[in-house]
């Protein structure tokens, strides 16, 4: 007799949620792609999926705050609607509350932000954890991945060849990914019975703008500064070879 499916719950921003990867999918205000990963690595681990990812949301637009959008379709704080019987919660987010993309498509596009102040990284660290911890509260029985952002620029990204930012400044944002990747460490620090980090950001080093193999789209084919559809199934392998370590889940019976 085969075992119930496992159910898996994604909340976060675009980079979970996977923005101009085709099929976008209902409801479209999200900007959300039925190949982002969380949808793959419900195919692999044949689970059931709940994805409330919304594209632009901030950590807390996860637990407290609406979240408006362009198409003027408000979203409730994504954990409104997450199942408390998940057994794998994944969660993406944090960019937005440290104008990491936003702030690099700006500079890119010598454009001004419209956003608030960027938290500072030991407050990024801090809204994280109580995210998590909130996120375990609903669901207490599940076990929550903090899935990190793939890596856009690189060892070997270049200036003005592979993006539109001074050395300067490409220095600058590769600064805010490690302080991005550091928040999700601190944050699973103490909650190792239930959480624990993915490292896409290693993991994706040599994929990154100007690589032969790119899991990030650029200036001239996109997802702009987004992941594209290889950098979604790469996660999606990573995170299901993750899980299947840690459950006693199996593909068949």
């Amino acid at each position: 007799m085969s075992q119930k499916k496992l159910k898996i719950a994604s909340l976060g921003s675009s980079f979970a949620a996977g923005p101009d990867i085709p099929p976008q999918i209902e409801p479209k205000a999200a900007l959300r792609s039925g190949q982002n990963y969380p949808h793959l690595l419900a195919q692999h681990l044949d689970a059931d999926l709940t994805d409330l990812s919304v594209s632009g949301a901030t950590l807390l637009n996860i637990t407290v705050d609406p979240q408006s959008t362009a198409f003027n379709v408000t979203f409730p704080p994504q954990i409104t609607d997450l199942p408390e019987d998940a057994d794998i919660i994944t969660v993406t987010a944090g960019g937005n509350d440290i104008n990491y993309i936003g702030g690099m498509i700006a500079d890119a596009c010598d454009a001004e932000l419209q956003s608030s102040a960027p938290l500072s990284p030991s407050e990024l660290a801090e809204r994280l954890a109580g995210v998590i911890d909130q996120i375990h509260k609903r669901a207490p029985g599940a076990r929550v991945y903090l899935v990190e952002y793939l890596a856009v620029l690189g060892p070997g990204t270049q200036a003005g060849r592979d993006i539109p930012l001074t050395e300067e400044k490409i220095q600058h944002y590769r600064g805010v990914a490690s302080d991005l990747q550091h928040a999700y460490s601190v944050a699973a620090e103490g909650r190792t019975d239930w959480c624990e980090t993915v490292p896409i950001h290693q993991l994706s080093q040599d994929h990154t703008l100007g690589s032969s193999e790119p899991w990030v789209g650029g200036f001239n084919v996109g997802p702009l500064l987004h992941p594209n559809l290889d950098g979604m199934k790469a996660v999606a392998g990573v995170l299901a070879e993750v899980v299947r370590k840690n459950t006693s889940f199996k593909a068949s019976l």
